[in-house]
């Protein structure tokens, strides 16, 4: 567990989600986890616009942090794969509402006549 989860842990359950989950592309990556596991290109390819650095930043924090597993196969060149771990897997209905709330949100974004006040 990183130090800002367990600091996080003496706040509340939700600075605890934050600590977890909070990030620029943490649940970018889930999102793609969910339906398969993946080698760094696939997801850096899926996830777009993420330099590779910030990928691989993300993917140690969620794996430091039990959500996903990366697996290392002895060959050569290396194969290494991520996928999501069982507590990783919990978080596929929350996936599923935020996908479903930003889909809502675009659709609402693009009927409305000013694009800045979404009622």
């Amino acid at each position: 567990m990183r130090d800002s989860v367990a600091k996080a842990m003496e706040v509340c359950p939700v600075e605890v989600a934050i600590a977890v989950l909070g990030g620029s592309w943490k649940m970018t990556i889930v999102k793609h986890l969910v339906s398969a596991t993946l080698r760094f290109g696939e997801l850096s390819r899926v996830v777009g616009g993420v330099s590779a650095r910030m990928l691989t930043r993300q993917l140690r924090e969620l794996e430091a942090d039990g959500v996903v597993h990366r697996e290392v196969y002895a060959e050569v060149p290396p194969r290494v794969e991520y996928s999501l771990t069982e507590l990783g897997r919990t978080l596929v209905p929350l996936v599923q509402m935020l996908d479903e709330w930003g889909a809502n949100y675009q659709e609402r974004a693009a009927q409305s006549p000013s694009r800045s006040r979404i009622r």
